[in-house]
C-alpha cells in the first residue's frame, strides 16, 4: 500500500515554490489562492527570505499551496491507500483526502496561521529537536524542565517546546543518553498550551465549514488512528495546534496497514528522512522540485503492476 504524506512547518526554504509555478496552470491556481486568503504565496515561495517565510501567518499557507500543488501534479490520488500529515500538513492531507475543497483548506490554514502568529506573540516561546536517546527518559527530562514534548516523531527524535528560558535549560542540559539538542528556527511553541488562543479562532472558522467524509484512509497526527469521519477530522485538525504531534504513532499505523512505498509532499524531505529510519526497507520519494515527479511515477507504476 502505498501511503502519501505532507510536511509541517521548518520544510519551506526560500525559493522552492519558483519551480512548481512553472507548471501547466499553477501560476494561474497561486495567483487565485493568493487573492481568496490576502496572501501573496507566489511572492513568499519564490523571492522571500529565510526569515520572512519563517513567519507562522506565512509559512503555513506556502506550505500547503506547495503540497496542493505538488499532490495536483502527481495525478490522481487513488493510487493512494492512506495519507498523513505532519501538523500544518494534516490540512494539506485533509484537502487530498476529499474532507475539504482546496479553496477551505487555504482559507483555514490562513487562519491557523495568523492565530498561531498571535498566541506566539504573548509569551517568548520556542522549539528545539532533541536526537537519540531512550523516549521516557527524554519525556521525563522534558517535563522536569517544564517543557512539552510537542512532537513525538520517532526514529529517535523528539521537539520539545515552551519559553525561550526553557528551551535554553534544555540546550545546557540535554537528556542522559541523547546525542544533541538543535534549536529550531520556529516562531514558538507550536502544539503546547501556548497555542490555546488559536484553537478557539479555529473553533470559529470550523463552522463554516462542509467537511466530507475521506475518500483515503486518513491517518490523525493525535493518536495515529484512521479517522473515516470528516466532521471527526475537522475537530482534530482544530484541537490539534495545542496538542503534541505523535508522528510515532503514525508510522506505526503506516506499518499496520501493510505500507509498501511513501511519497512525500512538497516541500519533501523531512518525513521521508524519519520513514527510512523507522520503517527500514519501504521505498520513499520526496517531491523537492518537478524533477522528482518522474520518480514518484515510477514508484505508482511499479505498485500498479
Amino acid at each position: 500500500m502505498l501511503v502519501l504524506v505532507a510536511p509541517g512547518q521548518g520544510a519551506q526554504t526560500p525559493g522552492f515554490l519558483t519551480p512548481w509555478l512553472e507548471l501547466p496552470g499553477a501560476a494561474d491556481r497561486v495567483a487565485g489562492w493568493s487573492d481568496a486568503i490576502g496572501l501573496d504565496l507566489a511572492h513568499y515561495g519564490t523571492k522571500a527570505d529565510a526569515d520572512e517565510i519563517r513567519d507562522t501567518a506565512v509559512a503555513q499557507p506556502l506550505l500547503v499551496a506547495a503540497g496542493l500543488l505538488s499532490a495536483s501534479a502527481l495525478g490522481s490520488s487513488s493510487a493512494f491507500g492512506a495519507v498523513a500529515g505532519h501538523s500544518v500538513g494534516e490540512i494539506t492531507a485533509a484537502a487530498v483526502a476529499g474532507v475539504l475543497s482546496d479553496a477551505d483548506a487555504l482559507s483555514f490554514v490562513r487562519t491557523r496561521g495568523l492565530g498561531m502568529a498571535d498566541a506566539a506573540a504573548v509569551t517568548e516561546t520556542g522549539m528545539a529537536a532533541v536526537l537519540g536517546g531512550d523516549q521516557d527518559v527524554v519525556v521525563a527530562h522534558l517535563e522536569k524542565l517544564g517543557l512539552t514534548p510537542a512532537n513525538i516523531n520517532g526514529a529517535g527524535q523528539i521537539v520539545a517546546a515552551g519559553t525561550v528560558e526553557q528551551i535554553a535549560a534544555l540546550v545546557d542540559e540535554k537528556p542522559e543518553g541523547s546525542m544533541k539538542v538543535v534549536a529550531l528556527k520556529v516562531a514558538g511553541a507550536f502544539h503546547t498550551h501556548h497555542m490555546a488562543p488559536a484553537v478557539a479562532e479555529l473553533e470559529k472558522a470550523a463552522q463554516a465549514l462542509a467537511p466530507a467524509d475521506p475518500v483515503l484512509k486518513y491517518v490523525s497526527n493525535r493518536d495515529g488512528l484512521v479517522i473515516d469521519s470528516g466532521a471527526d477530522v475537522v475537530a482534530r485538525l482544530v484541537g490539534q495546534v495545542a496538542n503534541p504531534v505523535r508522528w510515532d504513532l503514525c508510522m506505526e499505523t503506516f506499518a499496520s496497514l501493510g505500507v509498501s512505498g511513501i511519497v512525500e509532499l512538497c516541500p519533501g524531505g523531512t518525513l521521508t528522512g524519519l520513514a527510512k529510519r523507522a520503517l527500514k526497507g519501504v521505498p520513499s520519494v520526496a517531491l523537492k522540485t518537478p524533477d522528482d515527479l518522474e520518480k514518484a511515477a515510477a514508484l505508482l507504476a511499479e505498485h500498479a503492476a
